[in-house]
């Protein structure tokens, strides 16, 4: 079976190109960059970014493994299509008082979309893509689709990432660390001697302020409590998120957390923390993954931040959309993020929280 797989140049990529070669696969390894070079943005402060100049040099690395795992190697430049995509996308949202997550959409549109597209458009011969995301892909004969699991290794399980994968892509995917846990990968790595023992590879969207993607200058604006009183000042709305606690520079009786983000007024609206609490939330722009539809009465786990362990609810399908209606209150549900849903270990679906 002939496999291309995405290679970043970590721990977990190279172990899942090591797997797939060791089973006897035909592997050819592929980079995708991003990075325009002739990008109007700031490199981040930190190195260890996905959005980084840095991968230009990765790139050396990554084709000295792959000669040494006996391997092809290519790499495709996607930063056109990255920047009209993610980045376009990630402006328009925070600039509406939203708060998006590019991971997701790079994986649904980048990674697993616009990167195979390319690869197959340059004459690269494959079956299957694969990368080192920790999660499974399961057929399911009786409902005749690909099901979204989560990964062995529940700590390190990133099925939250993908739930915008379409069944023709989780079709041609696969996970050779869906698994296995985390620390058993690091031994694979330290044992063929892919990297240091010590390597730290947790990498963010943008090591900086993600202002600086923004391309707008600051703004001067009020913050208010949620009777319109104006508490204090800030340079730009999109400085903030929802939930946000730290930096406001306002004395107050109890600690205050931000609740609401005006764009049109470029207003901080201000709370308590009662004032942050939710039971219900809207979704929209949704995609079916597992399955079509929810259960009456059933109770599922609603996972609205991807570091939660996800909440009880009930999931109701509506015209444009779900609702989602937590059994106990919910901290800071925040407009433009994802609200995923899993019944145990299958994802069922996911989508955008909408305010």
């Amino acid at each position: 079976m002939k496999v291309l797989v995405g290679l970043s140049g970590g721990i977990d990529s190279c172990v899942s190109a090591y797997l797939l070669k060791q089973a006897g696969h035909d592997v050819t390894g592929v980079t995708m960059l991003i990075w325009k070079k002739d990008s109007p943005y700031p490199a981040p402060v930190s190195a260890n970014s996905c959005y980084s100049p840095a991968e230009a040099e990765d790139k050396e690395e990554i084709a000295e493994f792959c000669r040494k795992l006996g391997i092809e190697y290519r790499v495709l430049d996607c930063s056109d299509i990255y920047e009209s995509t993610v980045l376009e996308n990630f402006r328009f949202e925070y600039m509406h008082g939203r708060t998006p997550n590019p991971c997701v959409w790079c994986n649904a549109k980048i990674k697993f979309g616009a990167l195979v597209d390319f690869a197959k458009a340059s004459g690269i011969d494959f079956d299957y893509f694969a990368t080192g995301h920790y999660a499974k892909i399961i057929y399911n004969k009786d409902s005749d689709r690909y099901e979204l699991h989560k990964a062995a290794d529940a700590k390190k399980d990133q099925s939250y990432f993908l739930y915008r994968l379409t069944q023709e892509q989780l079709a041609r995917t696969l996970f050779p660390l869906g698994d296995l846990k985390k620390s058993e990968v690091r031994k694979i790595d330290v044992k063929m001697g892919f990297h240091r023992e010590d390597m730290d590879e947790s990498q963010d969207f943008y090591g900086g302020d993600y202002s600086d993607l923004l391309g707008v200058e600051d703004k001067v604006g009020d913050i208010v409590n949620s009777e319109g009183k104006v508490l204090g000042h800030h340079n730009g709305f999109w400085h903030y998120t929802i939930g946000q606690r730290k930096g406001l520079g306002i004395a107050a009786p109890r600690p205050l957390y931000v609740i609401a983000l005006d764009s049109v007024k470029n207003q901080v609206v201000v709370g308590y923390d009662e004032e942050t609490h939710q039971t219900q939330v809207n979704v929209k722009n949704v995609n079916y993954v597992s399955r079509t539809d929810f259960e009456e009465d059933k109770i599922y786990t609603v996972k609205i931040r991807s570091a939660s362990n996800g909440d009880a609810a009930h999931v109701i399908k509506t015209e444009d959309g779900f609702v989602v209606k937590f059994l106990s209150y919910v901290k800071a549900a925040t407009c433009g993020q994802s609200a995923v849903v899993y019944d145990n270990d299958v994802l069922i679906a996911g989508g955008i929280i909408d305010c």
